[in-house]
């Protein structure tokens, strides 16, 4: 007997030209309030797009325009060109202050992550307010990491994509080595052996005072 033929034919999907994928990227990562990943974009995209070489073409474009397109550590947003950051001074002053401890418990986090609150306090030499860390938290510019595998299993903590994003990072292996920081002020020539340069010393109470805004200059360097 003759064998039942599929007369079905497949629905072929045909993805829109690379130029349509650009600017599908484009609108959404000019009305995202934060970064995005290829995943979140493929997702919103019709079948068969390609949001990785999208954004390969993309970020070509906008080469010498006012804005640029920025990897965030997995995500991708649309940035304002850094040589133009001047003019946008007004609008990204930050108002709230850090104190000093704040700072050099930030620095210590991005620099040593992931860290637990003790390590933090072994470094500067003086313990942690929780007022400093909870201030750190609110702000989102860290995060709790993995507990650490030893006695009473420890939470650590992490610098966010916030953070980085705030002092133009892809990733925390971007930030400014020894030289830069001593240049900003941040570190003292006189480190304490096997602490972190110029954070904390024996004997120093942790301060509260506040200081001006942290920015980008004042905390990491330019």
């Amino acid at each position: 007997m003759p064998q039942d033929i599929d007369t079905k034919k497949e629905t072929l999907f045909y993805a829109p030209p690379m130029a349509d994928q650009e600017r599908m990227i484009e609108a959404m990562l000019f009305a995202a309030t934060e970064p995005m990943d290829t995943r979140e974009m493929a997702a919103r995209m019709p079948h068969g797009c390609d949001p990785a070489e999208a954004l390969v073409h993309l970020k070509k474009r906008y080469e010498g325009r006012g804005v640029t397109l920025v990897k965030v550590g997995d995500g991708w947003a649309i940035r304002t060109a850094p040589d133009l950051g001047f003019l946008m001074r007004r609008e990204v002053v930050e108002t709230r202050k850090l104190s000093r401890a704040a700072i050099e418990t930030l620095a210590i986090i991005a620099y040593h992550q992931p860290v637990t609150r003790a390590e933090i306090e072994e470094i500067r030499g003086v313990s942690v307010s929780r007022g400093t860390v909870d201030q750190l938290l609110e702000m989102e510019w860290i995060r709790f990491g993995r507990r650490k595998m030893t006695p009473g299993r420890p939470v650590t903590f992490v610098v966010t994509e916030t953070f980085l994003d705030h002092f133009g990072l892809e990733s925390a292996r971007d930030l400014p080595g020894l030289k830069e920081l001593r240049a900003a002020g941040l570190l003292d020539n006189r480190p304490p052996p096997g602490t972190l340069p110029g954070i904390g010393g024996e004997g120093e109470e942790d301060e509260d005072a506040e200081v001006p805004p942290a920015g980008q200059d004042e905390l990491f360097g330019d």
